[in-house]
């Protein structure tokens, strides 16, 4: 198997661009299924994830061509689709529930296995299915397969207890094409799903409140073909910030919408790092020892989930003792293991963890557990003392792409053994 062998202590300097978000191309590449006809997406990152997403559509009956290259995805689903879902691809990954909003919404009917992604923690459907029901959809989950049919889908004003993402872009995509106006209080906020909704917008559909709390959604007969660039990718460009800041150097991540960042630069200044914002990139340079701490993760405009591993290892070393509390996702600690291998003096109590802050960390043998825990082994292994080896690196190439050609552009002394 592949893994990163990294010779630490060198900090990185120049430049660094950020591919097209991962938490939104592979939403969007379910959504295109709501045209039946050719969708163009720009800027979508060429990462495992999107693959997968691709595979599926590919199964299901739609014409898909990728030009990795370009990174930009032409899809034609005119032709008739599958809307049950058998490959065993669609079990693999968390995004492949944005298949249920599509099929549900085109073809009145859908079946799915339940899927897996990250080992992160209980991440129920329950909010999905909810939301169908209301809607006018009958709903199961039984020995693993989720399925959903309504032939008469009508809007309705739908509560989420919590601000889902998933739940609200499979909600939004029935709703689209549901008769009548559908509101969703409490909807999530992210950037991402303001990307989604100005895509199914450029589409022919009617969306109002994104980026709010409350999303209004007046069903249209049918959506149209159209062409969309994926936003930036806010969580891979402030892996990069971290990775500037944990080795004591100053980095450039450019192709960025800085204000997508806002929470992770407040804590990364908080922690004595200099930023300099300007329109489409941020600058980071760290001068001495940096200062701990606290973080707690929110929906945004919280501070995000997918970045609170990467800044554990940056506390590790940070002056002080530090204390990072996850409220979205029970199980996003496991990396800690891997980090006391390193030196990293960290203690787990709850949803918590306490983390005094060390001189040094020392290079080792470590394993990456999922996604986001394994770019912190990278950025550990970056800062640490001598030499690493960061395997199981199948999970950082889900959302990363060409992570060590960056890295290694700016100085850092690292390759991909494989």
């Amino acid at each position: 198997m592949s893994y990163y062998q990294v010779e630490g202590g060198f900090p990185l300097r120049g430049s660094v661009p950020t591919q097209g978000a991962k938490n939104s191309a592979v939403h969007l590449i379910a959504a295109s299924l709501l045209a039946k006809s050719e969708v163009i997406l720009e800027n979508v990152p060429a990462i495992a994830d999107v693959l997968k997403m691709i595979k599926i559509l590919e199964k299901i009956g739609a014409r898909v061509a990728f030009d990795q290259a370009k990174h930009t995805l032409t899809v034609d689903s005119s032709y008739p689709v599958n809307p049950h879902i058998l490959d065993p691809t669609a079990s693999e990954l968390r995004a492949s529930l944005s298949f249920m909003g599509a099929l549900l919404s085109r073809e009145k009917e859908m079946s799915i296995p339940f899927p897996g992604g990250c080992n992160i923690g209980n991440r129920p459907v329950d909010l999905h299915l909810k939301g169908f029901s209301v809607l006018g959809a009958k709903t199961s989950l039984e020995h693993g397969l989720i399925t959903a049919k309504g032939s008469r889908l009508t809007g309705k004003r739908i509560y989420l207890d919590y601000p889902s993402v998933g739940a609200t872009i499979n909600l939004t995509m029935v709703a689209a094409l549901a008769k009548g106006e559908t509101i969703i209080e409490n909807s999530a906020e992210e950037p991402e799903i303001v990307d989604f909704c100005n895509f199914l917008k450029k589409m022919g559909a009617k969306i109002k409140g994104a980026g709010t709390k409350r999303l209004v959604i007046k069903g249209v007969p049918s959506l149209h073909g159209a062409r969309h660039r994926v936003i930036p990718d806010r969580i891979e460009g402030g892996t990069y910030l971290i990775a500037g800041a944990i080795t004591g150097g100053e980095l450039t991540v450019r192709d960025i919408v800085p204000y997508h960042l806002e929470p992770l630069l407040v804590k990364l200044h908080e922690s004595g790092a200099e930023i300099n914002l300007a329109k489409n990139k941020v600058t980071i340079k760290v001068r001495g020892r940096l200062k701990a701490v606290n973080i707690k993760t929110m929906p945004f405009p919280g501070f995000p989930t997918d970045l609170q591993n990467q800044m554990i290892p940056l506390l590790s070393l940070a002056e002080g003792t530090s204390v990072v509390t996850e409220t979205v996702f029970e199980n996003r600690f496991n990396l800690v293991g891997e980090l006391r291998k390193m030196g990293a003096n960290i203690q787990i109590e709850g949803q918590s963890v306490y983390i005094q802050g060390v001189e040094s960390l020392t290079g080792a043998k470590v394993a990456c557990t999922n996604l986001r825990a394994g770019a912190s082994l990278v950025l550990a292994a970056l800062a640490a003392k001598g030499h690493s080896e960061v395997h199981d690196i199948e999970h950082v190439e889900r959302g990363y792409e060409n992570m060590e050609e960056k890295l290694r552009a700016s100085g850092a002394k690292i390759r991909r053994i494989f």
